[in-house]
């Protein structure tokens, strides 16, 4: 329950704070400590268990492909950002589902759920973030609710959901993260820019 909880008090933390326009920057620092943090979260502990450096390649790829498609045409970028929130969303329920199946009460041990807590804060408000200001409350809200359902269906479904082999997940997660902190890191800081200079016109006008 805990575990579904958690990315709503995300939601709700962005809120409380984003109605405080001296606080919005604080919402921005969050993010940008937070992302980073849920990557090293994903890719490290495969990268230090198995040796393997394709992990931080994909992390490195991702970024870097959207970096030059930006430099390629504006127009296109802002298309492919979007992209890239889709998919950081859509891995983000990946992710939520098979955490849902390890977290059954046989298998999963306290540090390791409450780990999962703790981060589920970070992915409720990450998703806000990014996806509040560029399509509104109702797509911010299937974002939201999309790693609800993933966490729901991999909590039914238990550990029989949990792959034996799962390296393309790994590098397609890795890839995606990437692309994440471009757009967070980028594009995302000129979204919120604009919004905080609007909203602190409004309070004054």
């Amino acid at each position: 329950m805990a575990a579904l909880v958690a990315p709503v008090a995300g939601v709700l933390l962005y809120i409380w704070l984003h109605n405080r326009p001296r606080t919005m920057k604080l919402i921005d620092t969050i993010v940008f400590v937070a992302l980073p943090l849920l990557v090293a979260w994903q890719i490290l502990p495969h990268v230090w268990s198995e040796r393997q450096i394709a992990p931080l390649l994909a992390v490195i790829a991702g970024a870097g492909i959207l970096y030059l498609i930006e430099r390629i045409s504006h127009r296109l970028a802002r298309h492919t950002d979007d992209l890239a929130i889709l998919l950081g969303v859509a891995s983000m329920a990946l992710h939520a589902l098979l955490e849902g199946g390890a977290l059954m009460p046989a298998t999963a041990s306290a540090p390791f759920a409450f780990a999962v807590i703790l981060h589920r804060v970070a992915i409720g408000l990450l998703i806000w973030w990014l996806l509040e200001p560029r399509h509104g409350v109702v797509a911010a809200a299937a974002g939201v609710g999309a790693i609800l359902a993933a966490t729901a269906i991999g909590f039914a479904a238990g550990t029989e959901i949990l792959p034996d082999g799962h390296a393309a997940i790994e590098l397609y997660q890795a890839f995606v993260a990437g692309s994440l902190l471009h757009v967070v890191f980028h594009q995302g800081r000129r979204d919120h820019a604009h919004r905080t200079h609007d909203t602190h016109r409004a309070h004054r006008e």
